[in-house]
């Protein structure tokens, strides 16, 4: 049997190699990209929303894809080699040669890539511990990769145990600390509860505003706020599916509260809607709101017209 003809199981297996390593390489990289991020923000961004549950979403789809992808690539690499190694005529395979020099290209514009950005971003002044971890982390994943595909391109030998080893623990930590940084899922549910509401509490707040630039008063109830012709209704606490707490405390101050799982302020503005300041903490928090008549004026009511 001629084994230096391409077969499909082949091609396939191979195909399935290279879309799994780069499955595999984005999310670790996007893993990481997220510790910096979280670890080192970037002050001249400051005003920048950027909330922090998006970024442990981002580190939980990351968790998700390297989990699942990452043992399946290490498996068919070690199918593919074994293969090899039983049929060393399978080293003259087409597909083989393409899929490896093509994975050593992409690897080669990334690393050269990187250094590009590296020295531009030193002359431009902006060599910061946040830009060099993330620096570090792409030339991490080309390096370790051209540094493989070369070897089984070559067929040089080198401490394969060691550099598995070495990739094996990288992996093994950044998911660890992903799964740290992210939360147990019980948690999450009730840290999605706590972001619902703040986000109901947001739109409560912005039909209050508008229910007094219209009638110059303050809602006496919460249910005013109810609107069929804009089918706005007011929304609930969606853990207790009971009323949020609204009260009017004078002719233009009024209060919202609500029963929060966690406290929120040890997170800075990261969590917090751009526009408000809804910190909080764990328990029942009240927030006290005074509307401004310079930058929220009354509507005049338009003329009926005759």
């Amino acid at each position: 049997m001629d084994n230096t003809k391409n077969t499909p199981r082949d091609t396939f297996l191979y195909l399935l190699s290279v879309i799994t390593l780069i499955i595999s390489a984005v999310a670790f990289g996007i893993l990481v990209y997220q510790f910096v991020d979280l670890r080192f923000p970037d002050a001249l961004n400051g005003g920048y929303y950027y909330p922090i549950s998006a970024a442990k979403n981002t580190i939980r789809q990351s968790l998700a894809a390297l989990i699942v992808v990452f043992p399946v690539f290490v498996w068919i690499s070690w199918f593919l080699r074994r293969d090899v190694e039983r049929n060393a005529e399978k080293k003259e395979l087409k597909i083989r040669k393409w899929l490896l020099y093509f994975t050593v290209f992409v690897a080669s514009l990334i690393i050269i890539g990187d250094l590009v950005a590296l020295i531009y971003s030193f002359l431009n002044g902006e060599l910061t511990a946040r830009f060099i971890f993330k620096v570090l982390t792409i030339l991490f994943i080309a390096a370790s990769s051209l540094f493989y595909y070369l070897a089984e391109l070559r067929d040089t030998s080198y401490p394969r145990r060691i550099f598995q080893g070495v990739v094996f623990g990288v992996v093994a930590v950044a998911l660890v600390f992903g799964f740290y940084k992210a939360g147990l899922p019980q948690n999450q549910r009730l840290q999605n509860f706590d972001d619902r509401k703040i986000s109901d509490l947001s739109s409560i707040q912005y039909q209050i505003v508008n229910y007094w630039q219209r009638k110059q008063q303050m809602p006496p109830r919460i249910e005013d706020l109810n609107d069929p012709i804009s089918s706005y209704m007011v929304p609930v606490d969606p853990q207790t599916n009971q009323p949020y707490e609204y009260h009017p405390v004078g002719p233009k101050s009024f209060q919202l509260c609500a029963s929060f799982n966690y406290a929120n302020k040890d997170q800075g503005n990261g969590s917090i809607p751009m526009g408000a300041n809804w910190a909080h903490e764990q328990g029942r928090s009240c927030f006290d709101r005074n509307i401004d008549q310079d930058l929220y004026p009354p509507v005049k009511s338009m003329p009926i017209p005759f």
